[in-house]
């Protein structure tokens, strides 16, 4: 069985498959109008999404296959106290792939351990969102022909943006790629992903204004500092300029460079940037759907598998992070000791009090 948690669990090999067959959807749509006729995706989000869920119901269906599933949680069996473990054992005997959000971090890894059929992850609150990751990578490899030896700055809500972390773990493969983290204190990237980063030798530097970096890179990546995310409106209004692109700092950087966002935006990027050639957030959004056909079509061609038997709870420990999917769902098998990584949301373990 092959499940999407984290896009990094590809082989260079899976990866390229998967990025020929995008471009060869992208060059000739047509060709693939029937592939998935018959397959049926369940789709379940758990909170709110446009652009993912549209983007995957979008694939599915310019495939030829159907959706089902649903978008608000209070209208599923969920509001009646359904565990995960037993929505997931009813959609896998119904549809042929799982897509899944879920605001509870590592809930799609546990998903798949109850799925006879392939699950992918929509995002999973703050961890990762691997798909938004193949939306990216297609993205730049399309228009930059490699992310080899690039400058990549990423900017705003840096603490709790599953996309910067999940494609942080995919440049991991790629050669002399230079990081610059752009972020307040109070949205830096956690100590976990920095972590990562010294682990795997890619270099980085924290700075604090977009102006500071902005000369230097060949990709912005730009994100959505959310206001409630500090204590206080004057806070956020303090910082809000240094985390903004504008059409006159566009005049600071390459003439190459290229803008993407994983959207929505608010008004971290201003309007008067949409018409920068650079700026191709919009197109990214449409190379992700492209990039979801691909990924669908590779997952349908796989076998139904029972899952197997799993253990339940755990003996002694816990996840430290209060938002771990192991919190609501506490028959989750967990295993290891102190200090140990969480297997669903990659945070610590601890005793159990």
């Amino acid at each position: 069985m092959r499940h999407i948690i984290d896009l990094a669990d590809l082989t260079d090999t899976e990866f390229s498959d998967l990025y020929k067959l995008t471009t060869n959807i992208i060059d000739r749509p047509e060709g693939y109008t029937d592939a998935c006729r018959g397959k049926v995706l369940g789709s379940l989000f758990y909170e709110p999404s446009t652009r993912t869920n549209l983007s995957f119901s979008t694939a599915m269906m310019r495939l030829g296959g159907s959706v089902v599933g649903f978008s608000d949680p209070n209208s599923s069996s969920t509001a009646k106290g359904e565990t995960l473990k037993d929505t997931i054992s009813m959609v896998s005997s119904y549809a042929d792939l799982i897509v899944m959000r879920n605001p509870r971090e590592g809930a799609a890894k546990a998903a798949s351990l109850y799925s006879s059929v392939p699950v992918i992850n929509a995002g999973d609150g703050g961890h990762l969102h691997p798909t938004q990751t193949l939306t990216d990578m297609v993205t730049i490899l399309r228009l930059r022909g490699s992310a080899d030896h690039m400058k990549i700055g990423l900017c705003g809500d840096l603490k709790y943006g599953r996309t910067v972390h999940s494609l942080l773990h995919f440049l991991e493969r790629y050669r002399d790629v230079q990081i610059y983290l752009i972020a307040p204190d109070a949205l830096k990237l956690p100590s976990y992903m920095t972590s990562f980063l010294k682990t795997h030798n890619m270099p980085y530097c924290e700075v604090n204004s977009i102006d500071e970096a902005l000369p230097e890179l060949d990709v912005l990546y730009m994100t959505r500092i959310q206001r409630e995310r500090f204590s206080t409106v004057k806070e956020y209004e303090n910082l809000e300029g240094n985390y903004q692109l504008t059409a006159e700092k566009m005049k600071r950087a390459k003439k190459d460079m290229l803008v993407l966002h994983p959207l929505p935006r608010v008004d971290e990027i201003s309007q008067d940037v949409d018409d920068d050639p650079r700026a191709v957030y919009f197109r990214q959004a449409r190379f992700g759907m492209f990039g979801r056909m691909a990924l669908l079509l590779t997952l349908s061609k796989l076998p139904f598998e029972r899952a197997g038997h799993q253990p339940i709870g755990s003996a002694g420990i816990q996840c430290s992070n209060h938002k771990c999917i192991t919190k609501t769902e506490p028959y989750l098998p967990l295993s290891g000791s102190v200090g140990n990584l969480c297997p669903y949301c990659d945070a610590l373990l601890e005793l159990k009090l």
